[in-house]
């Protein structure tokens, strides 16, 4: 079972890339996040690796830049009516973190977001998600009979910029891309008005 993949990035395709490894090259399918996240073809890439098999399209590569990103996938598919589509339009709208915070406020409109994800799916998500591994922030069981109101999620400079370009009246898949390749120009101590200029600059306008 291949767990991680190391190699130069030989294409970039909208739903997957092509990474050559010692002469081998292996097809990786990638939500749009992480395509718009990878370096140029012909620099080095590394992705962590989740493989799957089915009947109709055999086996399949699925490829993120963190674990967390590649456990949430994992978790997603545990879910009855998620298939890898669907996990990567969830990740493409919710990385690892923001999906623990909609988990813990039951926020189903926020998972609904994502492309092919309906209302009824959303609340299964929500639902069955509760308690399972993600990403920070971490889930800690309460006392017996204690309840305990999940804490409000930080505002994250990401989670910031995406929200001033869709105000803007940018697509959801297509502010995170921008705003992602920002951050990577600009670095994370970056302020807020420079990512968003950086990412208005990435998407031509």
């Amino acid at each position: 079972m291949i767990g991680r993949l190391r190699g130069l990035l030989a294409e970039v395709e909208p739903d997957h890339c092509l990474v050559d490894c010692a002469g081998v090259g292996y097809v990786v399918a990638c939500g749009a996040r992480t395509l718009g996240r990878l370096p140029a073809p012909g620099d080095e890439a590394t992705l962590f690796i989740e493989s799957t098999w089915s009947a109709e399209s055999g086996p399949r590569l699925y490829g993120f830049l963190s674990r967390d990103e590649r456990r949430a996938f994992t978790t997603l598919l545990t879910i009855q009516g998620v298939g890898p589509k669907a996990a990567l339009s969830v990740l493409d709208v919710l990385p690892p973190g923001e999906l623990a915070a909609a988990v813990a406020r039951e926020d189903k409109a926020a998972v609904a977001r994502a492309n092919g994800v309906g209302p009824k799916l959303a609340l299964r998500i929500v639902t069955e998600l509760k308690g399972k591994p993600l990403g920070e922030p971490s889930f800690t069981p309460s006392a017996p009979g204690v309840h305990v109101e999940p804490a409000a999620p930080v505002p994250s400079l990401t989670g910031e910029a995406v929200s001033a370009l869709l105000g803007l009246g940018v697509a959801e898949v297509n502010a995170r891309r921008a705003v992602d390749q920002a951050l990577i120009r600009l670095g994370d101590d970056a302020d807020l008005s420079a990512v968003i200029r950086a990412a208005l600059q990435e998407l031509g306008r």
